[in-house]
């Protein structure tokens, strides 16, 4: 599964700042006839090897099987389906000094009442894209084209208006249904039977900038686009190259045929615009989705209670496997399915019910499957050896409730406890640590929940300093062993060594959030 650095991952959230036209006058067809060049003096290698061909003894070339001529014929049969969204809604804009290093400006700087608040609260709008799926009247488009809407206006492919109420919405695939009054409305279809192969046409359609009714033209680029850092981890997108920008967003994608085979959601780009590299939700996804919101269902998912995390090169390298499958546990939550279970931190899961899981992506999508309170039975690498744990399967909360964390946070990022060693040992790997004790706890502001050891000290030109460990940071575990003190800890480390391994694996755990870290034992 493709990974992508999705720093420059826009969802086109929508709101039309204005867009610059450029025109380009093309100048790169010759149509001249070259003259004063007799036929002899035409030698090969005097175009760089090209021959010169007048166009009139051209032979007109039949396109390939597949490339069409021209697709006005189907745009003109499904762009009467395809809608423009225009949203209205309240947000809070700063206003104000903004806080700067130092100076205290409560509420952004000038201590007014709006201020304090976060800022004043104004309008905004917002543009985007949908389709009708059936003729009385439902509207598929992405969640967050009408998130935060108090008013949804449909603009048909005729310039007509109509008021939009919200069906239905899932923040979790990004899709949302629409509702407005009336009937037999020219709809499109979900193609769920044909998918269509890297390489083939695909025509996107929507409202980007505002403008409506715009087609575009290109191939899919990709199937299996792994988004995860986009917050969207139960969607393998379709790449496609035909342009989308800015109000594209919750359009469709058609095939040749004019079947629906994904919605437009999401680019990669350099500078805000098109360049080439498009997402859209594959119809399967869509489709069952959207099915479940027109019906009133809710969306419900399975949930086991762990945070995830890739088996990176390092991290192998480190345990000392080859193996990169699978799905490293950073995390548990108290009392959760995986913690019942038996799962602990560091384990990584490497088959669900029996089946190979290769990513986390792939086992958060596979746990999402199973309903609520089915038996499910998971896989892990623990020390070296497969342990087989069976757990039942919970309702997932809403993605609101798991963006706080799976602990919580204490607050305290900026641990203020004591930054000297009390251990008297030297220094490991550029890290001095001792026990969790009530004190330290206190001093660092660290859960009783948490176990491991405290870093108290760190050598600025160690590895871990210079990777940002510092007083306060907790290690849970090294090379997926608990630690208790510091001998705990030297002696991973010795045992690194001497099994010849270049680095350890430590899960660290600051203000409540785990996070491993890969850190040379030199």
């Amino acid at each position: 599964m493709g990974k992508l650095d999705l720093s420059a991952i826009t969802k086109n959230k929508s709101t039309v700042a204005g867009a610059v036209v450029g025109l380009a006058l093309g100048a790169g067809v010759a149509a001249a006839a070259i003259t004063g060049i007799s036929h002899h003096s035409l030698s090969v290698g005097g175009y760089d090897g090209a021959s010169l061909i007048r166009t009139g003894d051209l032979t007109p070339v039949k396109p390939p099987a597949g490339a069409p001529m021209s697709f006005a014929d189907m745009i003109d049969r499904v762009s009467p389906a395809v809608v423009s969204i225009q949203t209205k809604g309240k947000m809070k804009i700063p206003t104000g000094l903004p806080n700067l290093p130092g100076f205290d400006f409560p509420g952004g700087g000038n201590g007014d009442d709006d201020s304090a608040q976060g800022g004043k609260e104004q309008e905004v709008r917002g543009a985007g894209s949908g389709f009708f799926v059936s003729p009385d009247g439902y509207v598929v488009t992405n969640n967050h084209v009408i998130e935060g809407a108090t008013d949804i206006q449909i603009v048909l492919s005729n310039d007509k208006q109509l008021k939009a109420t919200i069906v239905g919405r899932d923040v979790a695939t990004d899709l949302a249904v629409l509702k407005v009054e009336g009937h037999d409305f020219p709809f499109v279809r979900f193609e769920l039977e044909h998918k269509p192969r890297v390489g083939d046409w695909v025509v996107a359609m929507g409202n980007p900038f505002n403008f409506s009714n715009t087609a575009t033209a290109g191939i899919v680029s990709a199937y299996g686009r792994d988004l995860k850092d986009s917050g969207a981890d139960y969607v393998d997108y379709l790449q496609i190259d035909a342009a989308i920008n800015r109000g594209n967003s919750g359009g469709p994608t058609f095939d040749l045929y004019g079947r629906v085979i994904g919605v437009n959601t999401a680019i990669v780009t350099p500078s805000g615009a098109n360049a080439g590299v498009g997402f859209a939700i594959p119809a399967d996804v869509a489709n069952r989705i959207t099915t479940q919101l027109m019906k009133g269902v809710k969306i419900e998912r399975g949930y086991i209670g762990v945070s995830i995390m890739p088996v990176t090169d390092e991290a192998a390298s480190a345990l000392g496997v080859t193996d990169t499958t699978g799905a490293y546990v950073a995390d548990l939550t108290k009392g959760g399915p995986a913690d019942k279970a038996g799962i602990q931190l560091g384990d990584i899961v490497k088959t669900v019910n029996g089946q190979p899981v290769k990513s986390p992506t792939e086992l958060t999508r596979r746990i999402a499957d199973i309903k609520v309170g089915e038996k499910v039975t998971l896989g892990v690498l623990r020390g070296g050896k497969m342990v087989n744990l069976t757990l039942t399967a919970a309702l997932r909360p809403g993605e609101d409730e798991l963006a706080k964390g799976l602990n919580g946070n204490n607050g305290n990022d900026d641990s203020a406890g004591p930054s000297g060693s009390t251990s008297g040992t030297p220094p490991v790997i550029g890290l001095s640590v001792k026990p969790l004790t009530p004190e330290s706890r206190r001093a660092y502001g660290i859960g009783n929940d948490i176990n491991g050891v405290v870093i108290t000290n760190v050598d600025a030109s160690s590895d871990g300093g210079q990777q940002g460990l510092k007083p306060g940071d907790v290690i849970v575990l090294a090379n997926q062993q608990s630690l208790t003190s510091q001998s705990d800890f030297a002696r991973v480390i010795d045992d690194a060594k001497k099994a010849g391994r270049t680095s350890v694996l430590l899960l660290i755990n600051r203000a409540g959030r785990n996070l491993p870290l890969v850190l040379p034992v030199k």
